[in-house]
């Protein structure tokens, strides 16, 4: 599909810097994808720009002040509370 544009060095170096043991027939599968991949980003390359400004929306909502829950509330649900707090398992 591809002319290898990634040989089996570069593939090894990037293999071993995710710390992650590749075989031969590995690497070379690795190559091929790689280069299969970069031939997608130079196809990218290739779609035409658009002349016009694209129109910026505010998609942010403004803050609201609302009626939170009581303490009591809060501590409803959980499976173990100390003193008015949540409890969780000890960390040692």
């Amino acid at each position: 599909m591809s002319q290898s544009r990634v040989d089996a060095d570069e593939v090894r170096h990037v293999a071993e810097l995710a710390r992650v043991n590749l075989d031969d027939d590995e690497v070379e599968a690795f190559a091929t994808q790689f280069a299969d991949i970069l031939e997608y980003f130079d196809a990218l390359d290739e779609v035409p720009e658009v002349d016009r400004e694209s129109d910026l929306v505010n998609v942010m909502r403004p803050d609201e002040v609302r009626e939170g829950l009581s303490q009591e509330e809060a501590l409803a649900n959980a499976p173990e509370t100390e003193d008015g707090f949540f409890k969780g398992p000890r960390v040692s």
